[in-house]
């Protein structure tokens, strides 16, 4: 299956983010069903304001996924940082939080079910 960007569904778009999803992208054994998401983010975008009231504060879903551009910082439960950069293959582990360093696009595939209730958890944050 593929499918071009432009043909995902924006589920969230707010200043310096758009955020797309396409669910039922496929099936790994053990985690579900898997959503294919392609985030487009700012400089500066921080999701920690986001993500409070989630366990922890925190995106409690884990990602996999490429840099198409930018750079990225998490910072885990225990504080540690990690940068990705344009061309970088990353796994963000469920317990993370994201600021965006340079303008960015990544390409992440997320187990469906976790992430779309983030991802709603999000877009309730943003009505308030």
């Amino acid at each position: 299956m593929k499918i071009a960007k432009d043909n995902i569904e924006i589920k969230m778009e707010i200043p310096g983010a758009i955020i797309r999803q396409k669910t039922d992208f496929g099936d790994a054994t053990g985690i579900g069903k898997i959503s294919g998401e392609y985030f487009s983010f700012s400089a500066g975008v921080d999701t920690t304001a986001l993500f409070i009231g989630l366990e922890g504060n925190l995106c409690q879903c884990p990602h996999w996924g490429y840099v198409l551009n930018g750079q990225i910082t998490t910072t885990d439960a225990d504080g540690i940082k990690e940068r990705v950069n344009a061309n970088d293959l990353f796994f963000w582990p469920a317990g993370h939080n994201v600021k965006v360093d340079t303008d960015a696009e990544i390409i992440m595939f997320s187990p469906q079910k976790a992430h779309t209730h983030v991802i709603n958890h999000m877009i309730d944050k943003v009505k308030q």
